[in-house]
């Protein structure tokens, strides 16, 4: 089978398309045939090893794992012993970072996947997993937004951001997002009541205040949560030095400031893909790639600048 491996850490360029061995199936897994992914910064984050500290998990002077690649949807080719939930031919959507998933088939857990709705495309549902649980899990699991509460979304255009607007108008909050100009009125398509373009209004100087707060992009200060929100969650830093500095004042307040890394799970998969099925959320894709541009796609997002999401897909026509 076709994949993609990496013996070095370095940008985009490193990945190598190559003909290797087919997974071998595990108990408790399933065998997709890889139907399209989605690009993510922490896909890129990984290929170079940044942050330096993260090779401390993943190989210090080069990566442990030559496969690489997070977000999937595919066909069930086959399951392995004590799989229940799937059965082959069904079509799934998910995420695992440790399978290696920039590949024709790929052999990942059964608790990190769900079935894709009626409907959908393969590229549509691969772009859903990690932004879309990182919205959710943002929102709901840490953030504990309840109907009619007010929501600031810095970050709001991109991946995680597009969902974070959709996802907390679905469960009845007032949203105000925070993006570039040019993506305003991309922004107030999605459902935001307000929109802050952050070149032309200074959000150190906002003040609010919002039951919640949710910072995507990751340049809030801690001044800044604790004067527009009563709560906040962060799911990205811009700098190491930004990420401490935050987290130390957090140390020694009250101020409830949450910090997170998203996790698969099948509950949250499945109140995604209802949530799709409902045409509460929509997954807009900015652009699509063959997986054969992979590296390319990668190098399109870390300029941090996408409406959206990036697919790519394994055959010419997605179905």
């Amino acid at each position: 089978m076709k994949a993609f491996t990496k013996t070095k850490y370095g940008g985009p360029e490193v990945l190598q398309l190559e003909e290797v061995a087919k997974p071998t199936l595990k108990e408790g897994h399933i065998l997709v045939k890889i139907k399209a992914n989605s690009a993510n910064p922490a896909d890129w984050h990984l290929i170079r090893g940044e942050p330096i500290i993260a090779r401390l998990a993943f190989g210090l002077f080069k990566p442990k794992d030559k496969f690489t690649g997070a977000d999937f949807a595919g066909v069930v080719e086959k399951i392995g012993s004590n799989v229940s939930r799937f059965k082959v031919g069904d079509k799934v959507f998910g995420e695992s970072m440790k399978s290696g998933v920039f590949a024709e088939y790929a052999c990942v857990p059964e608790n990190v996947c769900a079935l894709m709705p009626e409907g959908s495309t393969y590229s549509e549902m691969a772009c859903v997993p990690i932004a879309g649980l990182t919205a959710l899990q943002a929102l709901i699991t840490h953030g504990k937004l309840k109907e009619g509460e007010t929501v600031l979304i810095n970050g709001s255009s991109g991946g995680v951001g597009h969902f974070a607007v959709q996802i907390a108008k679905a469960y009845g909050a007032k949203v105000t997002a925070v993006c570039s100009s040019k993506s305003v009125d991309f922004v107030k398509s999605l459902g935001a009541e307000q929109v802050i373009a952050y070149d032309k209004e200074n959000i150190h100087q906002h003040i609010g205040p919002y039951n919640l707060i949710i910072d995507i992009h990751g340049n809030l200060n801690f001044a800044d949560f604790k004067r527009m929100g009563e709560r906040a969650v962060i799911v990205g830093f811009t700098t190491l030095g930004h990420m401490f500095s935050v987290l130390i004042k957090k140390a020694f307040s009250k101020f409830p400031l949450v910090q997170f890394t998203a996790q698969a799970t099948v509950k949250d998969l499945e109140t995604l893909a209802t949530l799709i099925h409902e045409n509460k959320i929509k997954v807009a894709i900015e652009k699509t790639y063959s997986y054969k541009q992979i590296p390319e796609a990668l190098s399109f997002i870390e300029a941090m600048h996408t409406k959206g999401k990036v697919a790519m897909v394994w055959e010419d026509k997605d179905i």
